[in-house]
Parts: C-alpha cells; structure tokens; sequence
C-alpha cells in the first residue's frame, strides 16, 4: 500500500511538472475560414520566453490566403497593422524593428507552421494585448486577447 501512495505521488509529481512546463508553450491554428482556432492566448504569469507555434492549418499559398500572428498592445494594434500593410508580403506585414511588436510569425502558406520564442519582459502583465493577423483585412476576424495567469 505505502509503494503505491509513493508511486502515485512520484507520478503526480511528474505530470504537474509537464504542466508547468507547457505553460509556457502555445500552440494555435489558423483556419481556412479565416479565423484563429481560440480567441485567447494564455501565459503563465511565471513564464520569462514562450514558445509560440502557429500552424496554417488551410491549403492556399500566402500570396492569396496567407496568415500570421502578431502580439501588440490592443492600443497600438491598428497601428502596428496600417504600418504592416505599408512594409508588405516580403515583410511579413511587419514595420522593420516596430517596437510596439512584442513577438510576430512569418506569413505562413496553407499546410505551413512556425514556432518563435519571445521573451515577456517588455509585457506589462496590467497591460491589454491583442494577438492578430496582419495580412491586410484579415484582423477584423483574425484577433484575439492575451492574457497572464
């Protein structure tokens, strides 16, 4: 009986520390109706990186229906977005080194993911961020809010 209280505990120990460890690990997906899979991206008040990964989970190429994902603050989101439409396809619809971007994904063609890390030090845990995709017309459906538990 004592061998498998310990075992049990031994077991819950692992699993809380797999859960721990995820999270700081996002995973979302990029449909081909045009929207995110959630509407909430969630990081753990404890986590300094987070490894994001975006999954175009469609079949067009990105020139016609690509997808991507941006962090902001939501006050400077339509900024960031009139700006990234300026810098363009080759850009990723991203301004060079816009600093109101916390972290941002390639345009991802249909079939195509990619996993960033960025550091969450310049986030204001008090702060409302957005999460959207910057392909022009797209963030009028494609966004979402992040938040820190």
């Amino acid at each position: 009986m004592l061998k498998t209280i310990v075992g049990s505990i031994a077991i819950l120990g692992i699993s809380s520390s797999i859960a721990m460890a995820g999270e700081c690990d996002v995973a979302i997906e990029a449909t081909a109706s045009m929207a995110y899979s959630a509407k909430e991206i969630t990081i753990g008040k404890a986590c300094k990186e987070v490894n994001l990964t975006l999954k175009n989970a469609g079949n067009m190429p990105k020139a016609a229906m690509g997808h991507n994902l941006v962090i902001a603050k939501k006050a400077d989101m339509q900024a960031v977005i009139a700006d990234g439409n300026t810098a363009g396809l080759s850009k990723n619809f991203v301004k060079d080194n816009d600093e109101r971007v916390i972290a941002h994904t390639a345009v991802l063609g249909g079939g195509e993911s990619a996993t960033i890390k960025f550091k969450t030090d310049k986030m204001n845990q008090k702060e409302t961020y957005a999460f959207f995709c910057s392909f022009p017309g797209h963030s009028a459906v494609m966004n979402g809010v992040v938040k820190f538990n």
